[in-house]
């Protein structure tokens, strides 16, 4: 999954005390590797619910809607919060937070209320949020300067890593029993469609419970290492002459803040409509707990992507490669929606490898040249990342009224603006690279 930037740190910073700079690493691409475990999941959960609840694809892409749009609401206030309590406390506030809404999906399951689990879920990505503004900063003060990079690719593969687990990982928990049709519940006995929808129900239970266990330890033990507060480092003694327009009237800005909209927008919806997709005869005929198996592919094919993209933008320009990989995942996408079989199921996960240097190099390139706007351009790119909430609900709504396999021309016309962004959109206006 994508993450958030990583403003420039004071130099003042280098004063922090000496700690063992490899363990620290360790713990912080540990959180790395939770969030994208936690945002991976709910390509799990959606087939999950839509199942339970008897739900069309727009209501069950409101799972998306709610985590992403969270990103949204959330990431001004969480920044104010890191502001207040330094990174490190912020990384431990943020575990907490998340930990909070991953249990919450324990009672959303006694009360067997959609909304509920809408509810938990919306604070557990409160959490991730916090963690997103907390943690990239952190990751680049912990070593020298100039190997800031290398330290943030290592925390995003850990990040792919997680999301490549997660979705065998709720297969074998979450949708790992049948899930019968709404008519096959209709011929159950009332009491036995009551007790089988309270088990459907229940089966996310233990996964989350466990998971809000893991992340309330996780956040005591950051609490408890020898890390460096670094609070000082969290107010950016230029904030206050700026606003947020000044950065968007720069165009490379405004076109980047919608690649990043289009482009988290894109990448979710294939995934979170991957089961499903799957699962038709038509494509591959799979179970939903089979399913699982490819959507842990296109995460792996994305981490795999990045260490090899990491290696050839030293060598070609990132716009060109960029626009390349958007050609071809525009490509993939057209044999997805025409194809049939195999063709297609290989079709829509190898898009997960195309996928994999679009979010770095949209970002890097939204924030060239911008001296002292960089922050105010960074926030906004945050919360640009509710496309991963708009796009899917509105595939959603495609897929109740067109079919779901026409739908994901939402997603190719999304890497067609990618295309615009990478050949023209992103390169400065000439009289900002002129310096007026």
């Amino acid at each position: 999954m994508p993450i958030s930037p990583t403003p420039r740190l004071p130099a003042s910073s280098s004063s922090a005390p000496v700690v063992n700079t490899r363990m620290a690493l360790a713990v912080a691409t540990t959180i790395f590797f939770m969030w994208g475990f936690l945002t991976c999941l709910n390509d799990i959960l959606i087939p999950h619910l839509k199942a339970v609840f008897e739900l069309n694809y727009a209501k069950a892409m409101l799972v998306q809607f709610t985590f992403f749009g969270t990103y949204f609401l959330m990431s001004l206030p969480a920044g104010r919060l890191v502001a207040h309590l330094g990174y490190k406390k912020g990384i431990v506030a943020g575990l907490a937070i998340a930990a909070v809404g991953a249990l919450g999906f324990w009672p959303a399951a006694e009360l067997r209320v959609y909304e509920a689990f809408l509810g938990a879920l919306f604070v557990l990505a409160t959490g991730i949020t916090v963690l997103q503004v907390a943690a990239n900063p952190y990751v680049a003060l912990l070593g020298p300067e100039q190997t800031a990079s290398s330290r943030l690719t290592l925390a995003q593969a850990l990040n792919s890593l997680g999301t490549a687990i997660a979705p065998i990982f709720g297969g074998l928990l979450i949708l790992g029993n049948t899930v019968k049709s709404a008519d096959d519940i209709a011929a159950l006995p009332s009491a036995e469609q009551i007790a089988y929808r309270v088990q459907e129900a229940q089966s996310v239970q233990g996964p989350y419970v466990g998971l809000a266990i893991a992340l309330a330890l996780l956040a005591v033990f950051v609490y408890l290492f020898r890390l460096p507060a670094l609070t000082e480092t969290t107010e950016q003694g230029d904030s206050g002459a700026h606003t947020l327009m000044d950065a968007l009237r720069h165009k490379h800005v405004l076109f980047g803040v919608l690649a990043i909209f289009f482009y988290v927008g894109a990448e979710v919806s294939i995934g979170s409509f991957l089961v499903n997709y799957l699962s038709m005869p038509s494509i591959g005929g799979f179970t939903e707990q089979q399913a699982t198996h490819y959507v842990s592919a296109y995460w792996t094919l994305a981490m795999i992507g990045r260490f090899a993209g990491s290696a050839i933008m030293t060598r070609f320009s990132p716009r060109l490669l960029l626009t390349l990989f958007a050609v071809v995942n525009v490509l993939l996408l057209a044999l997805t929606m025409l194809g049939s079989g195999h063709v297609s199921l290989y079709s829509v996960v190898a898009v997960g490898l195309f996928n994999s240097i679009m979010f770095p190099t949209i970002f890097a390139l939204s924030i060239e040249r911008l001296g002292p706007l960089t922050n105010k351009a960074s926030s906004l790119l945050i919360m640009a990342i509710v496309g991963g909430a708009v796009v899917p609900y509105l595939q959603g709504v495609l897929a109740d009224h067109i079919g779901l396999q026409p739908s994901f021309i939402l997603p190719l016309v999304c890497y067609g603006y990618i295309i615009f962004y990478g050949l023209s959109g992103s390169r400065p206006s000439a009289a900002f690279r002129q310096g007026a």
